[in-house]
């Protein structure tokens, strides 16, 4: 073949292999051993520290993009503030790091959260964007699954917008939702869970609680990151990420205790 010239391939040709891919991956996803629900930062490294450990994780994203509001940092400026030792879990994926202050550190907003994504994706986690949490799976007073529609559906007129959304099983979910606390909101519009409600910012003490209250929130449901600030009333941190990666991280061994403990994990290779 000449240089610059591309493989003969038509429309038709082009149309299956997506088709045909997306097909079998999305028959892949029926089944998990944990969904994590959004995909800001906590989302981002719960799914790619389960997936190093051959958990069989999917990850569902309401947007056409990944990461939340690490790409942008605060006031439209793209530098994201990392406190330490938070820092060292993007140093480990290869992130570029400058030290501000004494302990404080600053990455650029979108390479950060391009590397900490493909990290993600390379240790195995499945994506699907463009996905909108509609409800819980409830079995047995236990959460078990993620009921998802297509989230275009959400903007459809009333008159045309009964499109059934489908099950997608699992037997841990995370909600990494942020302040929206999508899954555990849920829960208690049905009167299944108590929610205190996001406070106000202190940086200080809503790092440190953040990850010290990331767990099973009910049966089957963790909560990371900012999800977990609204469901127990902790104060707003702002545009600082260290208690989202290591509460993603939190949430991550959650999970895998639990599943180790209840016999649950598939056992993959």
């Amino acid at each position: 073949m000449s240089e610059g010239v591309f493989y003969p391939a038509g429309e038709a040709q082009i149309t299956r292999a997506i088709v045909d891919e997306f097909t079998q991956m999305l028959s892949e996803c029926i089944e998990n051993d944990v969904i994590v629900v959004g995909a800001g930062p906590s989302g981002l490294v719960a799914a790619m520290e389960l997936a190093k450990e051959r958990v069989d994780v999917l990850v569902l994203e309401a947007n056409n993009y990944l990461g939340g509001g690490f790409w942008l940092g605060g006031y439209l400026m793209n530098k994201v503030t990392i406190r330490a030792p938070a820092h060292e879990l993007l140093a480990d994926i290869g992130v570029p790091l400058k030290q501000h202050t004494e302990g404080v550190y600053v990455a650029d907003g979108p390479h950060a959260c391009s590397k900490l994504i493909a990290a993600m994706c390379e240790a195995g986690a499945k994506v699907l964007n463009m996905t909108r949490f509609d409800d819980p799976v409830l079995r047995n007073g236990r959460v078990e699954g993620c009921v998802v529609n297509w989230s275009p559906v959400a903007s459809l007129p009333r008159q045309i917008s009964c499109v059934d959304p489908v099950a997608l099983e699992a037997k841990v979910v995370i909600d990494a939702t942020g302040h929206d606390a999508a899954v555990a909101r849920t829960l208690s519009e049905k009167g299944l869970l108590e929610m205190a409600g996001t406070g106000a910012m202190w940086v200080q003490q809503s790092e440190d609680a953040v990850v010290e209250y990331t767990r099973e929130i009910f049966p089957g449901l963790i909560a990371t990151g900012m999800a977990v600030s609204t469901v127990f009333g902790l104060p707003r941190m702002g545009p600082t990420f260290g208690s989202m990666l290591l509460s993603g991280k939190r949430a991550a061994e959650v999970a895998l205790d639990m599943l180790n403990s209840r016999a649950l994990r598939t056992q993959q290779h």
